[in-house]
């Protein structure tokens, strides 16, 4: 009876030591391609170890998010890898409490949630020097500027990408940022919004700085329907293969400032599986950013994301 119990809890050990991680994954949006690059990252990991991957796509929605979650929770994950809607919502906090409380380790990506307290890590690009490093570029070229700002401000990322950008001018008061518009990170939004803007404003902007790519297109996209004459640079922040391409080729596509998605992908699921081991992870890991332009787009990879 002895030897029958011990060679039967040495076979519950090594199944037990071989079933499969299980992570649930959920971004923003996955109608970004920046998240979709992200999410491959995780899932060659994934595949590569034989294990398994749930990802979900909220469509912004903060209650479909938390609706996810609660699955991951049912499907007894082990990690979630979560890019939030919106980083200050208590009702996200809440069921992200939930599911730390129940042991599964949360891993949160390119964003932030304004209480990390039951996050073991948080994945980002350095936010505040991608808004800094536009800002800067401005000022190199320009004596003076009244700046449109078009932003995703549910997301704190972009609020650190703000406060790089506005610190910079602080000190400088020919640089203005006249006015903020709300564009939900989305391209056909910013475009309504931008052409609104310029249509009925009374303000001459004399730049345009979006604090994503999307943002940015939607921002060009305005300017050709408007048909402006005169140049009106365009910022963005992301480096994705369509705003270097018109870095490239567009005469207001002025520079973007460039995070990998592909990096923040390859750390985040790093990360995942070490916290499953029960390893240490930093707080906050930070991936570099680089500004691209005009100038040096032509030393650049312009077919995909870096």
């Amino acid at each position: 009876m002895v030897i029958v119990l011990l060679v039967w809890c040495y076979s519950l050990n090594i199944f037990l030591s071989q079933a499969p991680v299980k992570i649930g994954a959920t971004y923003m949006t996955l109608n970004n391609s920046f998240y979709q690059i992200i999410n491959e990252e995780v899932k060659k990991k994934v595949d590569q170890n034989g294990d398994i991957l749930y990802t979900r796509d909220p469509g912004l929605s903060v209650t479909k998010q938390c609706q996810q979650i609660n699955n991951f929770i049912k499907l007894k994950v082990n990690v979630i890898i979560i890019n939030p809607v919106n980083g200050e919502s208590h009702k996200l906090q809440a069921v992200l409490r939930k599911a730390h409380q129940q042991g599964i380790r949360i891993v949160v990506v390119d964003s932030q949630v304004s209480d990390a307290h039951d996050v073991d890590t948080t994945v980002v690009s350095d936010n505040y020097r991608a808004g800094a490093l536009d800002a800067q570029n401005i000022r190199q070229n320009n004596e003076r500027a009244r700046v449109l700002v078009l932003r995703h401000w549910n997301a704190l990322s972009v609020k650190e990408r703000y406060r790089g950008l506005e610190d910079q001018f602080k000190k400088y008061p020919q640089y203005q940022i006249v006015k903020n518009v709300e564009t939900l990170g989305q391209t056909d939004i910013s475009l309504k919004k931008t052409k609104e803007t310029l249509e009925n404003s009374t303000n001459k902007y004399d730049l345009i700085v979006a604090l994503d790519d999307q943002s940015a297109l939607g921002a060009l996209a305005a300017l050709d329907e408007l048909g402006v004459k005169r140049t009106i640079p365009v910022y963005g922040i992301d480096g994705s293969a369509n705003m270097k391409r018109l870095l490239a080729s567009d005469q207001d596509a002025q520079a973007t400032v460039a995070q990998s998605p592909i990096k923040l992908g390859q750390k985040s699921i790093q990360a995942s599986y070490k916290l499953v081991k029960n390893q240490k992870v930093a707080r906050k890991i930070i991936v570099p950013v680089y500004l691209l332009t005009k100038k040096n787009i032509k030393n650049y990879d312009l077919s995909g994301w870096q």
